[in-house]
């Protein structure tokens, strides 16, 4: 197997997990309490509620349309994965009712936080990987064509627009609030998910040892640096400075091994808010 193969395989199946996990937290948690999520996944929740459809019916149908507008519209770039997503979710929300027969939490305000917790990280796992499940993400690139109106804002719009629509298939205001509890803790978790992942960290490293810091940095957590020459103004010495960005998940090990070449190191760490170019993300237009 190539080392190309592999790495689709790898990331197919980072996707499907993620899915699995979206699904589940529908399945376990929202749909058993009548709780309705944003998005086509939340149309077809009330389609659920109101006529007894399995929900990834509907949910691949109505995709299927947008998928087919957004190929008409915005071209054949949309991506396979899109489309392995939207099979992949409508497979899930169609099996996992069947082995799902009770709620397994009551209550709904544990309900929509669990359910909103493993929505939320589920999704955030697959965008992590590049991959989208289409729905009101489509709906907003096409309007983001033609109007100038921010994606998230529309996306936002539609979330409350089927929510809402709950108080008319299921008529409790009790259990609408809790929709829109669950799509605010949907969103903070994918945030929280995708910020964690990527944050990065900026070191400011002050060190006598300067040259085998930087080898060790520059070797074996395979980062760049700079050495930034200046002057100690309290010793008026002539100091060598590291700068170098990495990923706040690297950081630790970095500090180790900095304690263990020099305890009298000054290390100054300060959190970024993005990073690109080479071994980060990429610059976007």
């Amino acid at each position: 197997m190539s080392k190309k193969i592999f790495s689709a395989f790898k990331m197919y199946t980072v996707i499907i997990i993620g899915l699995a996990l979206y699904a589940f937290g529908v399945t376990a948690f929202l749909l058993p309490v009548k709780i309705t999520a944003g998005g086509v996944t939340g149309i077809s929740m009330l389609i659920f509620y109101g006529t007894g459809i399995p929900a990834g019916y509907p949910y691949f149908l109505i995709n299927s349309f947008l998928i087919i507008l957004a190929i008409r519209i915005l071209g054949t770039s949309f991506g396979l994965k899109t489309l392995f997503s939207m099979v992949v979710i409508s497979l899930f929300l169609n099996i996992m009712p069947l082995f799902i027969k009770e709620p397994l939490v009551k209550d709904l305000f544990l309900s929509s936080v669990l359910g909103g917790i493993l929505c939320g990280v589920g999704l955030g796992i697959t965008f992590n990987q590049g991959g989208s499940t289409g729905g009101t993400d489509i709906i907003a690139m096409i309007i983001n064509k033609y109007r100038n109106i921010s994606p998230g804002r529309i996306i936002m719009y539609c979330d409350v627009i089927i929510i809402s629509s709950s108080f008319f298939v299921l008529k409790s205001v009790e259990i609408l609030v809790y929709g829109y509890v669950t799509m605010w803790i949907v969103a903070y978790s994918i945030d929280a998910f995708l910020t964690g992942a990527q944050q990065s960290v900026q070191l400011f490293i002050f060190s006598d040892k300067y040259e085998e810091i930087a080898d060790f940095i520059n070797t074996e957590s395979r980062r760049g640096l700079t050495i930034i020459e200046g002057t100690g103004w309290y010793t008026k010495k002539r100091v060598k400075m590291i700068m170098t960005v990495v990923r706040k998940r690297e950081s630790p090990q970095i500090f180790q091994k900095i304690k263990q070449i020099d305890p009298e190191a000054f290390i100054s760490q300060g959190s970024v808010m993005g990073v690109y170019g080479k071994g980060f993300d990429e610059i976007r237009q």
